[in-house]
């Protein structure tokens, strides 16, 4: 006899929530019971796209309905609705920032602890196809480089660029380098907003390793690009494009390749070669993926790949990061 789905309902049906919505429907793990927004137009644009019905009542009635909520909301509601939907025994994914503010993403942090239910924080891009090809080739960087610029857009403006834009490539350099924050350096620039537009952040680690990160929201040109470097290897990543790049170097051993890229570095230290490689990227959807994971984690007990404390430490650095303009400012 097959496990009954997971009832999931969604709170918010703007641009994200509908992308939410529309890769729910695809993933058989789960059940879309409704979804709930407080705009009664968007609500009607949403079913007759999709077939499922908004519930009325409110968050309060869609968590009667369900085992598991995706919030998909502005980050101002994220701390009440995740805190309510845990105190009624619900799985909880969260779009990204964790919260408002670092008082109430520890505070999350400890009830879901408590809980013992799923919580995932929606950091889409460690499922993003090509940060996957590279992982397994991430051995230890000591230098990372990142450039995450979009053009303009006034949603997200709510927050910071860090919070809404740069806060991607922590997550991502947090999990690779795995090693404490020592010092943060920031500096940062409101052109547009109220808040500051474009960021660079550069992130001394404990053991060694430092992390260049820069983000734009009013950029002529999309990127999302990160670049790795470690002992004999570098990786780059282009997130937006989807390609992965490995450069290599190892001693050549007897003849070298005659055709290969090769680099006599004298004295006799020997010949290196250097190789090019291009790992496979497969064509899938970052947001189905995660939700994927998620449906793992609750019915399968799959450790939760972006767990509720990684986002809280993302959450964390990138408070750091505003500190550190602010002190630029002083």
């Amino acid at each position: 006899m097959s496990t009954p789905r997971t009832r999931i309902g969604v709170l918010g049906a703007g641009h994200l929530g509908r992308i939410h919505l529309q890769q729910l429907l695809e993933v058989p793990e789960f059940e879309v019971v409704g979804f709930h927004d407080p705009d009664p137009e968007r609500c009607a644009l949403i079913q007759q796209e999709f077939g499922v019905a908004p519930v009325a009542g409110g968050a309060e009635a869609l968590f009667g309905l369900v085992d598991a909520v995706d919030i998909v909301t502005p980050t101002l509601f994220h701390y009440e609705l995740v805190s309510q939907a845990l105190d009624r025994g619900l799985h909880v994914f969260v779009e990204k920032p964790l919260a408002n503010t670092m008082d109430e993403a520890r505070a999350l942090v400890d009830q879901a602890a408590r809980s013992g239910k799923v919580v995932q924080v929606g950091h889409v891009e460690r499922f993003n196809p090509a940060f996957q090809a590279a992982r397994p080739y991430l051995d230890g960087p000591m230098f990372i480089e990142t450039h995450r610029l979009a053009q303009f857009n006034p949603r997200g403006t709510d927050v910071s660029v860090v919070l809404d834009l740069m806060i991607h490539d922590i997550d991502i350099v947090l999990s690779v380098v795995n090693s404490p924050v020592l010092e943060v350096h920031a500096s940062g620039v409101a052109v547009v907003s109220d808040t500051p537009d474009i960021a660079n952040a550069r992130l001394a680690f404990a053991n060694g390793c430092v992390a260049n990160l820069t983000a734009s929201r009013i950029s002529l040109k999309n990127m999302r690009k990160s670049r790795f470097f470690q002992r004999d290897a570098y990786i780059a990543v282009d997130m937006l494009k989807k390609e992965t790049e490995i450069v290599r170097m190892r001693t050549a051993e007897g003849e070298p390749d005659p055709f290969a890229v090769t680099i006599d570095l004298g004295a006799g230290k020997g010949v290196r070669e250097i190789s090019f490689e291009k790992p496979e990227v497969p064509a899938i959807n970052a947001i189905r993926e995660e939700l994927r994971a998620f449906a793992r984690s609750i019915r399968e007990g799959a450790p939760v790949v972006v767990p509720i404390t990684d986002g809280a430490a993302a959450m964390e650095t990138a408070h750091r990061v505003l500190a550190g303009m602010a002190l630029q400012k002083a």
